[in-house]
């Protein structure tokens, strides 16, 4: 199997197999502070940056699962886990493993490498530019 992008088999495969995983871990963290759940006991306050922290988190999450926006969206999110690694980890030590951001930095990188690639032929960003060639060819 080959896609337009040149990615074949399982880079294809793979490349829509961490988009998915990554936008729905990253959901969940969005939901957990958003909604009160998934161990936390209550919803953060909408009107903080923790808020924000999970709107962007959830819907974004969300957003990356389908892979729908996913190239501005995966920059957003990266932003947001540079922004979080530097401001609530960096401060507590400079190693990752140490500082307890290597989910932070993890996600970032991951993102960084979703908003270069998209989201790949099974995601709805795919979907469309499919559809749309399709048209365009009839």
């Amino acid at each position: 199997m080959t896609t337009e992008s040149g990615r074949t088999g399982a880079a294809h495969l793979t490349l829509n197999a961490l988009r998915i995983v990554t936008g729905f871990l990253f959901a969940a963290h969005g939901a957990q502070k958003l909604f009160g759940v998934l161990g936390r006991d209550a919803p953060v306050e909408l009107m903080s940056l923790m808020g924000l922290a999970g709107v962007l988190e959830f819907f974004g999450g969300l957003l990356v699962m389908v892979g729908l926006f996913t190239r501005p969206v995966a920059f957003v999110l990266a932003g947001e886990m540079a922004v979080a690694y530097f401001m609530v980890h960096a401060p507590r030590g400079f190693w990752p493993l140490m500082n307890r951001g290597e989910p932070a930095v993890l996600f970032c990188f991951i993102f960084l490498m979703l908003a270069a690639n998209g989201g790949g032929a099974l995601s709805l960003d795919g979907w469309l530019a499919a559809r749309r060639r399709g048209k365009l060819a009839g």
